[in-house]
């Protein structure tokens, strides 16, 4: 399951949201207790001006955490949203599906720390206009092994929406993490997709299956929980 939270109002872009990462960070204990497993987040708790210069989206204002989880049945899963529900103004739970095209190559800090490098987490719906197979084929069949060929990826997961869990959750069908080493990697373009025509091709790409104006995309670190 994935949740998201979010205090920024819809259409800005969340700023340094300590409060929330240290929230998440003493909820861990509790989550692992409510049944969860697994337990990992991303919040968007970069305070750096380098960040201020990255195109960022945050058009339902629910970008500034992104919790992950494995439970054995989700029929339980009002425990971990009672503890989640009060840490931000907004949530909205997702059951998905969890691929990961790129793992890290090596895992070396411990739980609880943050991980290494700065991760791109991005939501969006599918566009009315495509039908499920095309959706799909350009989503995972052309962006995501473009994505494995221009950007220098630590780590990618990408997460199908089997359907939303929480009422009034907006219908996002996709919620991504790509992580890079650094976050000067993440705000030059040229570097995060390998050159200019890299950047290019994943701009084209994305618009054969992205709306852009339903698209959310915001820089955050890393922490697993529990691995």
């Amino acid at each position: 399951m994935i949740y998201l939270l979010g205090d920024t109002e819809p259409g800005a872009i969340p700023k340094a949201c300590t409060r929330l990462r240290d929230a998440l960070l003493e909820a861990g204990p509790r989550l692992v207790d409510a049944g969860a497993r697994r337990t990992s987040f991303t919040v968007a708790d970069l305070d750096d001006p380098l960040a201020e210069g990255v195109t960022q989206l945050n058009a339902h204002g629910l970008l500034d955490a992104k919790v992950a989880l494995w439970v054995d049945s989700i029929d339980g899963r009002k425990d971990i949203e009672a503890i989640l529900e009060p840490l931000a103004a907004r949530s909205a739970g997702y059951l998905v599906t969890e691929s990961i095209p790129r793992d890290y190559a090596q895992r070396d800090w411990k739980d609880g720390e943050r991980s290494p490098g700065v991760a791109l987490v991005t939501s969006f719906p599918k566009p009315d206009r495509l039908d499920d197979d095309f959706f799909f084929e350009r989503w995972h069949g052309s962006h995501t092994p473009l994505s494995l060929e221009i950007h220098p990826l630590l780590h990618y997961v990408r997460n199908t929406v089997a359907r939303v869990l929480t009422p009034g959750a907006p219908p996002f069908r996709a919620i991504v993490n790509e992580s890079v080493a650094t976050l000067e990697i993440a705000a030059d373009p040229v570097q995060f997709n390998g050159s200019a025509e890299g950047a290019r091709r994943a701009g084209e790409d994305l618009m054969q299956f992205v709306d852009f104006k339903t698209l959310s995309t915001v820089l955050m670190s890393e922490y697993i929980l529990q691995s």
